[in-house]
């Protein structure tokens, strides 16, 4: 293919397709479109062209892409972890401070005042004496990419790290031990920060069951998903003053306006900085995929990746796993210099093989999802 099109949905950072080579031009007609970068745009009702061969979010969530449909048809989706870490844990710093020191309710009472304001400050900023966070304990659930980022700050500004995770992301550098039971590991935190997916062990792991263990006054922070808590236990550790504050960027119809609750309006990657290294990741994925068969970071198919060899060409398939792609590429081609084959977790499958450029052949039938010669 001499070009490929891309078309957006939402605004897109002009420094991320800026990126784009000349072998790709900017559509608006989505039905052209080889790739779409997308941030929030909703795209479960939307019907795709057997044109689309790649879908690029532009940040880490992709709730708003029906993942599975597009791996029915063929379509790989990518998205952009990590390129919002910085982002997210500047945020995260700056709650835990602000929690800490009673600044929201300090600012608000403040812009009550009238006539000698200076005389009812001296008076009044008593009633929002805060604490330090230097010195207090940090919980970290969760230590990929953003929670090592987190840690690594809040050691800097003098907290003792404590973790729960999965993964270990290898920036973190701070001193941080380990707990294999959350339960545990809360009873000596001060400050619980959350930065884990959502999936179906980590939904509602934030609860009474846990809130009890946890120290008296202790700080709940949930920039990650909504649903890794449960907000009526929340509220209900708020209202015995077992919690002290719960810090979120998730506001919802049950925490606006609830005394102890401090909610952003999802402000984690709403940066200049975050959107252009988001925008830029995305579309280098894309790039990858649609030239090269490259897949990195895509939450519907396994990585796979596979050199240019000269006197060769690539073949790139997707499939479902229950075919044995190797077998079904020897026997379409013939001649086979090498087949990459991704690690699935899923029904999903991703190969990539390299054929004598001469080669003629039609990989097609049951398992088959795409094929593509490049």
């Amino acid at each position: 293919m001499d070009k490929f099109n891309i078309g957006t949905l939402n605004n897109i950072s002009q420094v991320g397709l800026g990126r784009l080579t000349d072998k790709y031009e900017l559509t608006e007609d989505i039905d052209t479109a080889h790739g779409v970068v997308v941030r929030s745009f909703k795209m479960h009702d939307m019907d795709f062209s057997d044109n689309l061969l790649a879908i690029g979010r532009a940040g880490a969530g992709v709730n708003n892409i029906p993942l599975d449909r597009c791996a029915d048809e063929g379509i790989v989706v990518f998205n952009a972890p990590g390129a919002n870490s910085n982002a997210v844990k500047e945020l995260v710093i700056s709650a835990m401070i602000v929690g800490a020191r009673n600044i929201c309710e300090g600012v608000a009472w403040t812009n009550t005042l009238e006539g000698d304001v200076a005389g009812q400050v001296e008076k009044g900023k008593k009633q929002f004496a805060g604490t330090e966070i230097s010195g207090k304990t940090l919980g970290v659930i969760g230590l990929g990419a953003i929670g090592a980022k987190v840690a690594n700050a809040a050691h800097a500004l003098g907290m003792n790290i404590v973790g729960n995770s999965v993964v270990i992301h290898p920036i973190l550098t701070a001193p941080c031990e380990m707990y294999d039971d959350i339960s545990e590991m809360v009873k000596v935190c001060d400050y619980i920060t959350i930065h884990v997916p959502s999936l179906p062990e980590t939904k509602g792991m934030i609860n009474k069951a846990l809130i009890d263990n946890m120290k008296e006054g202790a700080i709940i922070l949930n920039f990650a998903r909504p649903d890794l808590v449960v907000n009526e236990d929340i509220l209900a550790g708020l209202e015995s003053g077992k919690l002290r504050k719960y810090l979120t960027d998730l506001p919802s119809e049950d925490l606006v306006g609830k005394t102890g609750v401090i909610a952003t309006p999802h402000l984690g990657a709403s940066t200049a900085e975050a959107e252009e290294n988001c925008a830029a990741m995305a579309v280098d994925e894309l790039m990858d995929y649609l030239e090269k068969g490259t897949i990195r970071n895509s939450v519907n198919f396994p990585a796979v990746e596979l050199p240019a060899k000269e006197g060769f060409k690539k073949v790139s398939i997707l499939f479902k796993c229950e075919l044995d792609v190797e077998a079904a590429v020897k026997a379409a081609y013939g001649s086979v210099d090498d087949v990459c084959v991704g690690k699935s977790r899923s029904e999903y499958g991703a190969a990539i093989a390299l054929v004598p450029a001469d080669a003629s052949g039609e990989l097609s039938g049951e398992g088959i999802l795409r094929v593509r010669e490049l």
